[in-house]
């Protein structure tokens, strides 16, 4: 999940209270995030530096929170405490409003045919008399970055620009030129550049070389100019030099170049809801005309809150508790969603209001779970439903593991994927094509089959234990996969069950005396050959057990498993030095 670090002074501050570590920690929980760390500034730059000073008593705290990856409102200071705020009913949910002009007095962007080659959409929005301090200077900057790492995929389907309007003059425009076309002063430079020498200078940037790629290879760049061909930006790179925000700036306008509209209307939404709040006009955005093309014409940003009806029976029958609708739309109100009795007058349902800073919520089970954060999981009486029921394998397993456990042995778990030469060459088997589940294009070697034994497993584990006391005694239950075309998936998993003995000796007696353990607590009796009430074994040639020391296990007339002492040649493959007796066996085979 994402991490936000804010100063705890700040913090508390904004929120209009302070609190100890622990009263803030249990706060974080009820609302859904967590504290993760408590460090200072400067005890950061000592650890990326490895020194080892002794920390002044006067630095200033930091804390770093976990938010859920979808909660782009939380990814600054501004819109964090506000959230707690609400949440602690200190302050109710902001409604956000555009501001009362006329088209004909709106900024306007228009949008040239060229940009559906590399960025076909931009949305923006203006923030008119906006107060800065260093403090807010850097939450703004910030939240830009976790925005460009987070939901803009990292630039490559939304790059935001921020730019002083006061040192501009609209109408605007957004085209896509050749490389050589273009020429600038970018950002913390004071030399002009073309577009294609910048990308080259960008290279061994350490910060922007990462974006260069996402338009390099493009005849065309995408390129903001104002009225007199002043470049504001070369998105998604950089932002021009003469635009740039300083803490002087009154008037910010904000625009977003994307290849995804919605994307990039969330987080033009994100930006302007979280620092409206310094405009003199709180919570006021100033609408910009968009005109595209082919004439259409769009106003951005898009705040308009949005309506969900929610039954209440389904928030209740979700959490597990019997809430009225009053104490639902209390809680809601607390999760910054405005919530009502339905204008119906139905009061099982509920209409819901999103706001333009929730675009998490798409689904009455968010809302659901917003009623269950608000009232807190700690609160919500346990409770086994009905039909929750454990399956019969898994049981019947548990209680396997049990029995061969109580017999001395220790259950290891090992990967479900292997290697092509660990499945079948390294215990002499030969692939028939028909048994194994392949993977395509595996990212390593050690992962290229879905396993049809447990077998090199056990192996594995022992040849790279091979020091460790003698006798190793070890069994896993697990599934393995193998190819079934009667099933719509093409392959099917069956529970196995496999136990290895490794000692001075080979143990046969052993694993030969817990395959009729295991026969006794099943229940199953031994029989003589070709009776199918019970199960006996019979001579096996299996390529990787030692031949006339091996046996299959028969029950009702079907082979369900193998035991016998492992060939040399296997154990050599798997470089364990010691004798080893195995055994596996189909459980499935049971029930």
């Amino acid at each position: 999940m994402p991490t936000v670090s804010v100063g705890r002074d700040l913090l508390f501050a904004a929120i209009g209270r302070t609190y100890t570590q622990e009263e803030f920690e249990e706060l974080c929980f009820r609302f859904g995030i967590e504290l993760d760390d408590v460090t200072t500034e400067k005890a950061i730059i000592r650890k990326e530096k490895h020194l080892e000073e002794e920390a002044d008593e006067d630095e200033e705290v930091i804390y770093k929170i976990e938010v859920p990856a979808n909660r782009y409102d939380l990814l600054c200071l501004e819109g964090l405490a506000q959230a707690l705020r609400i949440f602690n009913k200190q302050e109710d949910t902001p409604r956000y409003t555009l501001a009362n002009i006329s088209k004909e007095s709106m900024h306007k962007m228009h949008v040239k045919p060229e940009t559906s080659m590399i960025r076909p959409f931009i949305v923006c929005a203006v923030l008119r008399d906006m107060t800065f301090d260093e403090a807010i200077y850097d939450s703004f900057i910030d939240l830009q970055e976790k925005l460009h790492q987070n939901i803009c995929r990292r630039r490559s389907l939304v790059a935001i620009g921020t730019h002083d309007l006061d040192t501009l003059e609209g109408p605007f425009t957004y085209e896509a030129l050749p490389p050589t076309a273009i020429n600038f002063v970018p950002l913390k430079q004071t030399k002009n550049f073309r577009a294609d020498e910048l990308m080259e200078f960008y290279k061994s940037d350490l910060k922007l070389r990462k974006y260069v790629p996402i338009i390099e290879k493009s005849p065309v760049y995408p390129i903001l100019y104002d009225r007199n061909r002043t470049v504001l930006s070369l998105p998604p790179i950089i932002n021009s030099a003469h635009s740039a925000i300083t803490l002087k700036t009154k008037n910010v306008f904000i625009e977003c170049t994307a290849t995804d509209l919605t994307k990039a209307n969330i987080v033009l939404n994100t930006m302007v809801t979280m620092f409206s709040t310094l405009c003199k006009k709180k919570f006021e955005i100033e609408p910009v005309e968009v005109i595209y093309p082919d004439g259409r014409s769009c106003i951005y940003p898009e705040i308009s809150l949005y309506n969900m009806e929610v039954s209440l029976s389904y928030i209740n029958k979700c959490i597990g508790v019997s809430l009225e609708t009053e104490e639902v739309i209390s809680l809601l109100n607390r999760m910054q969603l405005h919530a009502e009795q339905s204008v119906s007058g139905d009061k099982s349902s509920i209409t819901i209001s999103v706001p333009p800073t929730r675009s998490d919520v798409l689904h009455p089970c968010d809302v659901m779970e917003d009623v269950a954060i608000a009232y807190g999981y700690n609160n919500i009486p346990k409770s086994k439903p009905a039909s929750l029921q454990p399956l019969t394998l898994n049981e019947f397993s548990d209680l396997i593991r049990g029995e061969i456990a109580m017999s001395g042995f220790t259950e290891v778990l090992t990967w479900i994927l292997c290697s092509y030469k660990e499945n079948f060459a390294m215990l002499k088997r030969e692939d028939d094509k028909s048994t194994a589940v392949v993977i395509g294009n595996p990212r390593s070697t050690d992962f290229e089959v879905v396993r049809t034994s447990l077998m090199p497993g056990l192996l594995k584990i022992v040849g790279h234990n091979k020091d460790h006391p003698k006798p190793i005694k070890i069994f896993e239950v697990g599934d393995v996969s193998l190819l079934d075309d009667s099933k719509d998936v093409g392959a099917r998993n069956h529970r196995h069950l496999a136990a290895l003995y490794c000692g001075a000796n080979s143990g046969f007696e052993l694993i030969h005396g817990l395959v009729d353990r295991i026969m006794e607590v099943v229940g199953v009796p031994f029989v003589s050959v070709g009776d199918d009430t019970g199960y006996y074994i019979k001579c096996s040639d299996n390529p990787e057990f030692l031949t006339g020391r091996q046996a299959h296990i028969i029950y009702k007339g079907k082979k369900i498993g193998t035991f016998g002492i492992v060939h040399p040649e296997v154990l050599e493959n798997f470089d364990i030095p010691d004798p080893c007796s195995l055994v596996e066996v189909n459980m499935e085979s049971f029930l």
